[in-house]
């Protein structure tokens, strides 16, 4: 033990105390926080950036997938419990716990029924079909996901301003909306009003949790950075870790081998894996840390991929300009596709979408989640490019003139028909979700023929400390280390390398930050 660790063994050393410490104000952080103090324990909720809400904030639908939950049961859906986790499940795989998979998926509903009797949180559907339509027990018609109701910014007008996002504001400088919070956004919103209703709950911004107090192999508190200096808080119900991912962190990103790089990333600045290093510093073991949740991304002229879908026409080529992925598969799906031809050797970056004039030079990508600036911005940066014939585009970007002609007649012929013979385009509910249900085989037939620059995106990465289906954090022994827990993109995510729907990220940071807290209600350290 180091002479700081010895220091803190005394009560009198310690600059404050509190029954819960949460770092991360996402999603998870703010479940958690609102759990304790609901349950009359003493919280305090620690932020490392100047504003609430981290990745989920960012997130244009603030989706959850909770199956069968109350929101659900009331507009009449015939789905079980042991059908989502059966599709679940099947799409998972082994590759995590199956005490944790099924944590997730039965834990949602419950969830949702214990906050909606709060009537500051209040949640509607949002239909948005899971992402392997095939597997078993899939729901096509989306009937496993909701949202927090948009709410309007009177309700808590200060908050415009702490409450990180939308994309736009913070990456072009928009306004931000002066009406509603809506998607991930309002759901940070709710749960920061709630928690003011508890006197026993606090929130600190520019406040980062940098390391764990470890005492007779217990957490017993942590070390937390602010502008005036650090403070040392001791804890008696535990620390609960749901500080986001490492994505901003290319030194961890390189180390644990997460493709891409951090300027392509959504999560925020302030995801630079603090929580993470706290906790293997404290003897946690981890798991899955080379794993994100991948996108494929549009490249604008400031150099960075955003997280791009909602394809409306359009196909991808690889360096033979050949197709060589379903275009319209869902965001995850279509990223772990681009990676695995880029570790063949087929692909390089960047690589292109080919697209036809019936929308004009602007690609058919409807839902860019970071807007699109000027067209001649992109033209002069050379991202996008067009030609009068395929040849003359194959030329422009580099791929053999032959062999772009011939994968577009043949995407042609399947556009036709309706049939993707090569991959499948079409064949799930989730690939027809932007076309209304018709076929997304949209020919490209229409000269001027043009092609627009993609990379990789992700939302964040998915690795984290290893837990138990009570959010306990295990050591590398696997045994659990007493008074710590993970929840979100700071936990090994129970959906391995899988993106098994819609909201999995923001339902499981919720679902385990609830049950880390419901357990320490069962334990106290004197």
């Amino acid at each position: 033990m180091s002479d700081s660790d010895e220091r803190l063994r005394e009560d009198h050393d310690w600059d404050e105390e509190t029954d819960v410490l949460v770092a991360g104000s996402g999603a998870g952080g703010v479940t958690g926080a609102y759990t304790a103090a609901r349950e009359g324990l003493d919280v305090l909720l620690v932020e490392a950036s100047d504003r609430f809400g981290g990745t989920t904030a960012y997130s244009g639908g603030g989706g959850m997938w909770f199956p069968c939950n109350p929101v659900l049961q009331r507009a009449g859906v015939d789905d079980t419990l042991d059908d989502a986790l059966e599709y679940y499940n099947a799409v998972v795989g082994d590759r995590t716990p199956a005490a944790l998979r099924e944590a997730y998926v039965r834990g949602g509903a419950p969830l949702i029924a214990y906050l909606e009797t709060d009537e500051q949180l209040k949640f509607s559907l949002l239909p948005w079909p899971d992402y392997f339509g095939s597997a078993p027990k899939a729901r096509t018609d989306g009937m496993r996901h909701i949202a927090a109701k948009p709410l309007r910014t009177a309700a808590a007008p200060d908050l415009v301003e702490l409450i990180r996002g939308p994309l736009d504001t913070d990456r072009l400088g928009r306004p931000q909306p002066e009406d509603y919070f809506v998607g991930g956004r309002a759901l940070i919103a709710r749960f920061l009003i709630a928690l003011r209703r508890h006197p026993h709950a606090a929130v600190r911004l520019n406040t980062a949790l940098t390391r764990l107090v470890v005492e007779d192999g217990a957490v017993v508190g942590a070390v937390v950075t602010t502008d005036e200096g650090s403070r040392a808080i001791r804890t008696r119900r535990g620390v609960l870790l749901a500080a986001g991912g490492f994505e901003h962190n290319d030194q961890m990103r390189s180390h644990y081998g997460v493709p891409g790089r951090s300027t392509d990333t959504m999560g925020p600045p302030s995801n630079r894996g603090l929580a993470h290093l706290a906790g293997i510093a404290a003897g946690a073991d981890t798991d899955l840390m080379d794993q994100a949740w991948w996108s494929p991304g549009l490249t604008h002229p400031d150099g960075t991929s955003a997280f791009a879908l909602w394809f409306t026409g359009g196909i991808f080529v690889d360096d033979d300009g050949r197709r060589f992925v379903n275009e319209s598969a869902a965001y995850d799906r279509l990223g772990r596709g681009v990676l695995a031809a880029m570790a063949d050797g087929a692909v390089t970056l960047p690589y292109w979408m080919v697209y036809d004039d019936r929308e004009g030079v602007v690609p058919p990508v409807k839902a860019p989640n970071v807007s699109m600036v000027e067209t001649e911005r992109y033209v002069s940066a050379g991202l996008w490019r067009t030609a009068d014939t395929l040849a003359g585009l194959a030329a422009a970007i580099g791929v053999p003139a032959s062999n772009l002609e011939d994968t577009v007649a043949r995407f042609n012929e399947f556009a036709r028909s309706g049939a993707d013979e090569d991959f499948g385009r079409g064949a799930e509910a989730y690939d027809r979700a932007f076309s209304g249900g018709a076929s997304p085989l949209v020919p490209i037939d229409r000269p001027p023929f043009h092609a627009a620059a993609f990379g990789v995106s992700d939302l964040g990465t998915k690795g984290g400390l290893r837990t138990d289906a009570a959010a306990r954090v295990l050591d590398t022994a696997g045994a659990v280390i007493p008074g710590l827990y993970a929840a979100g993109n700071t936990m090994a995510a129970p959906s391995g390398t899988a993106y098994p729907g819609g909201g999995n990220p923001i339902g499981t940071s919720m679902v385990f930050s609830h049950l880390a807290v419901l357990d320490m209600t069962g334990r106290t350290r004197p």
